[in-house]
């Protein structure tokens, strides 16, 4: 099968986003977006996510507890929840309006014009999704500096660290713009007519053609003298 330049972008913005969409996913599911390491006990570890607050004890076990109520969450955290959960759903509604607007999806009586609407509408979902994940990592991790460099707080007390499920974040977020953008050009993109291997086969001249109007390859079978009239 051969893929025109539309196709192939379209593609590249599919498997974008469905990488993206998976990362994200997993970055709010993970409880590691902020770390915090005791100075008097180096062997044990907090780490908070958006659903739980876990203790890492060296050579011991992980503990975790989930939080009790969300009003008591700071507001980071609060907004985080709603904004990674309303990212997972722009993410797959995303693609799955893109998946059917694609090149490589066919479906009888779908015009071209209305998959290109819904490849657009699909990259704009996608990135939607990638705002509403790189919002939220990002404010955690501006409240988490700010925490950090309080002058208020005195410096014995152990301050929270970057969690690796940011970075994650992050990498989600710009997965899901490019894969957006991706989509997004595509449909801008005319529609190319790819030449089917079926219809790549000569077909010969009607039979009822005249001599003249046909080509070299075309003649007239002699009749065999055996014939009897």
């Amino acid at each position: 099968m051969a893929w025109s330049s539309r196709g192939k972008a379209q593609l590249g913005g599919l498997l974008l986003s469905l990488l993206g969409w998976v990362c994200s996913c997993v970055t709010t599911v993970l409880p590691q977006w902020k770390t915090l390491n005791l100075e008097l006990n180096e062997m044990e570890t907090w780490i908070m996510g958006l659903w739980e607050v876990c203790v890492n004890q060296e050579e011991v076990a992980t503990v975790c507890k989930a939080f009790e109520s969300f009003l008591s969450l700071p507001r980071e955290l609060q907004a985080s929840r709603i904004l990674m959960v309303a990212s997972h759903g722009l993410g797959l509604l995303g693609l799955l309006l893109s998946g059917f607007g694609a090149e490589c999806s066919q479906f009888h009586g779908i015009r071209w014009v209305f998959k290109m609407r819904l490849c657009l509408l699909g990259g704009t979902l996608e990135a939607s999704a990638s705002a509403t994940t790189l919002f939220p990592v990002s404010w955690v991790a501006y409240a988490t500096i700010q925490d950090f460099w309080d002058d208020s707080v005195p410096e014995i007390v152990p301050r929270w660290e970057f969690g690796d499920a940011l970075y994650l974040g992050w990498a989600a977020g710009i997965f899901l713009a490019l894969g957006g953008s991706l989509l997004i050009f595509s449909s801008c993109l005319g529609k190319e007519d790819v030449p089917s291997p079926r219809m790549a086969v000569p077909t010969a001249p009607p039979s009822c053609a005249p001599a003249g109007e046909s080509d070299s390859s075309f003649y007239l079978m002699p009749r065999p003298r055996s014939l009897v009239i």
